[in-house]
């Protein structure tokens, strides 16, 4: 086994349908645990509260801890302060999880627009977007994904309409999830404190989303494992079309391969 891990979710442990663990998850995850083996698992989740995701995944038979967990949601009060208006576009879910942390939600002159995914933006809400970041606002994306799958469909994930509107107004933005620096940071220091000498450099990062997580942690020298159980079906779907840079270091079918191969 490896030193340590950092272990997506949605796509890598549960399946993007039915939300149920995939092949290989739960022994995965058991296995580390029997062996201690310091890990970290880091989602992008954002439609539920940081406790509330925890326990679900808990209760579909994952044994992870709160002490292995880390969430967007709980770096964003480090992110945006409360007190300011805040723009923000996601599922009922996601604005319903703000309001509960305190936010106060400002469609007309807030500070910052908080871009979460989503599968049914309008082009109405791209417009008043643009509006509001051509008025001054900041523009802050939960994360950066590429694509977000649902239904048996994949849509431009936050990070493409991260980049769309960037483009469009020429708003740099932030990001407070995976894949940014900070996120990645913060679960360092985290994992820490099951071992103190780990480095980025010990660490292989599990993740079904090769350019949105993967290339990011490979910046800081983690290994990185694309596993094809998510948003891509097979490997030809997205690797021949990335630079060299950009390739992950092992491709496998799904948790279970990645147990019996790593």
């Amino acid at each position: 086994m490896q030193k340590a891990y950092f272990i997506d979710v949605q796509g890598t442990l549960i399946c993007d349908e039915q939300r149920l663990p995939i092949r290989g998850s739960k022994e995965f995850i058991a296995q580390l645990n029997e062996q201690k083996t310091p890990y970290m698992i880091i989602t992008n989740n954002t439609k539920h509260a940081s406790s509330s995701f925890l326990k679900y995944l808990q209760s579909i038979g994952l044994d992870i801890k709160k002490e292995h967990y880390l969430d967007p949601l709980m770096l964003l009060e480090s992110k945006l302060d409360k007190l300011e208006g805040l723009a923000a576009y996601g599922t009922q879910e996601f604005l319903d999880v703000l309001v509960t942390m305190g936010y106060s939600l400002d469609y007309n002159n807030p500070k910052t627009v908080l871009i979460s995914i989503k599968n049914d933006y309008t082009s109405e809400e791209y417009a008043h977007i643009i509006d509001l970041l051509l008025a001054g606002a900041k523009l802050v994306g939960m994360h950066e994904t590429t694509l977000y799958a649902k239904n048996k469909k994949r849509y431009p994930g936050v990070g493409a309409i991260l980049q769309m509107l960037s483009f469009a107004t020429s708003t740099p933005y932030e990001v407070v999830g995976k894949p940014s620096d900070n996120f990645y940071k913060e679960a360092l220091k985290q994992i820490q404190k099951q071992d103190a000498t780990i480095a980025f450099e010990d660490i292989v990062i599990i993740s079904d989303d090769v350019k949105g997580d993967l290339n990011g942690a490979a910046i800081f020298g983690m290994k990185t494992v694309f596993v094809l159980s998510g948003k891509y079906k097979k490997a030809d779907e997205i690797i021949p079309l990335l630079k060299e840079s950009e390739k992950p270091d092992f491709v496998f079918m799904d948790m279970q391969e990645v147990m019996e191969q790593l």
